[in-house]
């Protein structure tokens, strides 16, 4: 690639063998914009990382981490690395449509942030009835104490301004819950944010990693409810 993306688009990676390669893809195949693929890989068992590495694309980073671990340090690894005046995140499990994209990227002539929402009108959440049940119940937990009528706060896909980080960065550590207090400061900074909905779809080939047993769904729903209050709780300069 001749200069800098316009676009940067992160995924974070964890034995995603089977889905990896139609994500990226997917991604070339819909952004029309110059764009680069920052993909962090924890150390895929399954060699997801292997995958990456050998598509020896100038337009894909691979960034292996071998003695680290988490979803939000992942993505936000891959956003230090990245280029673009515009970036973005996503799963790598083709559950979040990549042919969203262009139409997330052009509203941010008009926003600073556009959300993929599965709970804003016209969205649908389209996975097993527990998953559902218990996703909404958090996210109307989270709509009620951060306010700002925001219907998906644990959403996960999302592009957004470069300059959002001269304001907001994203806290580090857990797995989805970083999102919600992510959203939260960019709007207590004065960001604004838009819900843009679509379907989102179960993963059709591989494992969730947030729901493998019963014991880490319900451990993982109560760190989202405790970094809700958290969120609230916090001073933000």
């Amino acid at each position: 690639m001749e200069g800098d993306p316009r676009v940067s688009i992160v995924l974070a990676t964890y034995n995603e063998r089977e889905n990896i390669l139609d994500t990226i893809d997917s991604i070339f195949e819909h952004v029309k914009d110059p764009v680069e693929v920052i993909v962090v890989d924890d150390d895929s068992e399954d060699g997801t990382w292997k995958l990456v590495e050998a598509l020896e694309d100038r337009r894909v980073t691979l960034i292996r981490r071998v003695d680290t671990r988490g979803l939000a340090s992942a993505f936000n690894r891959g956003i230090i690395e990245s280029r673009g005046e515009v970036v973005g995140w996503m799963d790598a499990d083709m559950c979040m449509p990549p042919s969203m994209l262009p139409d997330m990227i052009d509203g941010l002539k008009d926003y600073d942030i556009v959300v993929g929402s599965r709970y804003a009108d016209g969205g649908i959440d389209d996975r097993e009835w527990l998953r559902v049940l218990s996703s909404r119940l958090i996210n109307g937990l989270a709509t009620l104490v951060l306010g700002y009528g925001i219907r998906d706060y644990d959403s996960g896909f999302v592009v957004l301004r470069r300059s959002v980080f001269d304001k907001v960065s994203i806290v580090p550590t857990g797995y989805g819950a970083y999102f919600m207090e992510f959203l939260y400061t960019c709007r207590k900074k004065g960001l604004s944010v838009h819900e843009m909905p679509y379907v989102f779809r179960d993963r059709a080939k591989g494992v969730s990693k947030s729901a493998p047993s019963l014991y880490r769904f319900f451990r993982t729903g109560m760190q989202y409810v405790i970094r809700i209050f958290v969120a609230r709780l916090r001073k933000i300069d």
